[in-house]
């Protein structure tokens, strides 16, 4: 038999993309992580030197653990907030007899499509307690005596960022959870409300059993998304992450070590170790997630 000839036209398509990739995503990271094996003093290879450093240094340690600890309590207020109002409102936006979904669809998701620098400064002034409206908002009702400075106390900071956060992005999961519903057949949901079913039970014996590959999906790339924010907590509360490092996550500890801030002379070597862990942190949770779920779930033809 004839060999079957090499298709060389895929190669020609595909290398273009494949310079521009290997340029500006595979060199840089490449290079960044050689340069965390790297002396900030000798320039020197020095292997593991700097990881041991950033993870026992008496002050690198309390910096690094905090922000692993705050982009933690991050993704967790993300991921039970915004996902599952997310899924409410999808399964809202979905139903059939619906008016006005198209002008719900918009709003909803209109925030996601807001710079970040604009969605921090109006949030800042929200909340201010010399000149926002949350005082008097909450003063309409009868409940000021509940309003804080919630941005500028350590126990209350990370936890509004988290939900400025999810009141920005909350348009992205809806949006991929109102296109799984839609790919479900209404004959599925029909045929189970003449067997008696109620709406709530057709929700999680039928459709939730069928979107979960989009659950599994919208959960992985919360997690990769949180653990490589930075321009939200950038923006509201600079490169120190205050009050006393209370918002300081990965991305602000990475910037602040990289390239230095007031003071603190900027030290790139450590700073590409502080990405390196970041980048293992995000694929130990990509393997996890491809292990655990994505092997396990059930796919269905719909």
């Amino acid at each position: 038999m004839r060999a079957k000839k090499f298709p060389t036209h895929i190669v020609v398509f595909l290398l273009p993309a494949f310079i521009v990739y290997t340029m500006f995503m595979i060199w840089p990271l490449a290079d960044s992580l050689r340069l965390s094996f790297v002396s900030n003093e000798t320039g020197q290879f020095v292997y593991f030197q700097n990881y041991i450093k950033l993870l026992s240094d008496d002050l690198l340690s309390v910096r690094f653990w905090g922000a692993v600890r705050n982009n933690l309590i991050f993704f967790a207020i993300n991921m039970v907030v915004q996902n599952p109002i997310g899924l409410l409102l999808a399964a809202l936006l979905s139903r059939r007899n619906l008016k006005g979904s198209k002008i719900y669809r918009t709003l909803l998701f209109m925030p996601t499509m807001l710079s970040v620098v604009i969605i921090g400064f109006i949030w800042q002034l929200i909340l201010s307690p010399l000149w926002g409206i949350s005082e008097s908002i909450l003063g309409s009702v009868g409940l000021e005596q509940f309003f804080q400075p919630w941005l500028g106390l350590e126990d209350t900071a990370l936890n509004t960022l988290a939900l400025i956060s999810v009141w920005q992005f909350i348009g992205i999961p809806m949006m991929l959870f109102y296109a799984a519903l839609l790919g479900i057949p209404e004959d599925l949901v029909e045929a189970a409300h003449v067997d008696g079913a109620t709406s709530w039970n057709v929700f999680w014996k039928i459709k939730f059993p069928l979107i979960l590959p989009t659950v599994g999906i919208v959960s992985i790339l919360t997690f990769v998304g949180n653990f490589n924010a930075f321009d939200l907590i950038y923006t509201v509360k600079g490169a120190l992450a205050g009050p006393n490092y209370s918002t300081d996550i990965m991305g602000t500890l990475f910037f602040r070590t990289f390239f230095g801030q007031q003071l603190q002379l900027g030290n790139p070597e450590m700073g590409a170790t502080v990405a390196a862990m970041m980048l293992l942190i995000i694929l130990t949770g990509v393997v996890i997630y491809l292990v655990g779920w994505q092997r396990r779930i059930t796919s269905y033809e719909i």
